[in-house]
């Protein structure tokens, strides 16, 4: 055989095989080591558009909980480069409203090629990228808060319990959601299924990185719903760059903690 074809044969088998890497699923995370904590209720408030009562009621019923802090777990698929697919799993951790840590390991054969720690904190957003990269700047502080306000939707008690934020109507399966950043105010326009009253889509402008020299609409739906723990959740989620065309990362909820200690883990970095 010519060496020529055995380089070919070598190279078809590496492609194989870095491909079939990549359809492994990843082992999660292990679980949170604390449990949910209740911290009481708060009744449905009056004056809500239409389409967001319809919302709560169906998620909540009457009383609306209080939750100061999330940390949800689980896996996903994720596009940072374009069309390569990689698999991952990831643990989010909030202080509702105020900040939150994201840590994600993409795999290969369940092992961890590429790792991401991403924080906003006190105003301010981080990202750490592989090969000693790093986001930060103005436009990754703005591009941070909206990601916070829309991971929220996870729980979107949260949306009515914070004195900062507030619903606005547009009409009957539509409603702003408006929400605070450096003093100033952000909008996303959150639309709902008409067939089952459930948040399906937050739309908003945001900066996709620093050199950009104006926003770009940015996409999150929320699939589908389930109960993790009890706690009503969206299971699934998606988020795209309206210019895409296609999901750059769906995520898959596994496990949710609320209003747990976070006064550590939220600064620490990777898994703890």
């Amino acid at each position: 055989m010519k060496p020529i074809f055995i380089i070919l044969i070598i190279l078809a088998g590496l492609v194989i095989l870095a491909w079939l890497g990549l359809q492994i699923k990843p082992a999660p995370f292990p679980a949170f080591a604390q449990q949910s904590v209740e911290r009481g209720s708060i009744p449905l408030p009056d004056g809500l558009p239409a389409p967001v009562v319809r919302f709560y009621r169906k998620v909540y019923g009457e009383k609306i909980p209080l939750i100061e802090s999330v940390v949800v777990t689980g896996r996903a698929e994720m596009r940072p480069f374009g069309s390569l697919t990689l698999p991952a799993r990831y643990r989010f951790t909030h202080d509702a409203g105020r900040g939150y840590r994201h840590y994600i390991e993409a795999t290969w054969f369940n092992l961890p090629i590429m790792k991401v720690n991403e924080r906003y904190l006190d105003g301010k957003g981080l990202g750490e990228l592989p090969f000693g990269l790093t986001a930060e700047g103005p436009h990754t502080d703005q591009a941070a808060n909206l990601g916070m306000w829309a991971e929220l939707s996870w729980v979107p008690a949260v949306f009515l319990t914070d004195s900062r934020v507030r619903w606005e109507p547009f009409d009957d399966a539509t409603a702003v959601l408006v929400v605070p950043f450096e003093g100033t105010e952000e909008r996303f326009i959150v639309r709902f299924d008409p067939e089952n009253d459930m948040l399906r889509y937050m739309e908003v402008m945001r900066f996709r990185d620093e050199k950009d020299t104006a926003k770009s609409l940015w996409i999150t739906e929320s699939r589908a719903y389930g109960r993790i723990n009890g706690q009503p959740i969206a299971v699934q989620g998606t988020a795209t760059w309206f210019k895409d065309g296609r999901a750059w990362a769906v995520f898959t909820i596994e496990d949710i903690r609320l209003n747990v200690d976070v006064s550590q883990t939220i600064r620490a970095k990777g898994l703890d």
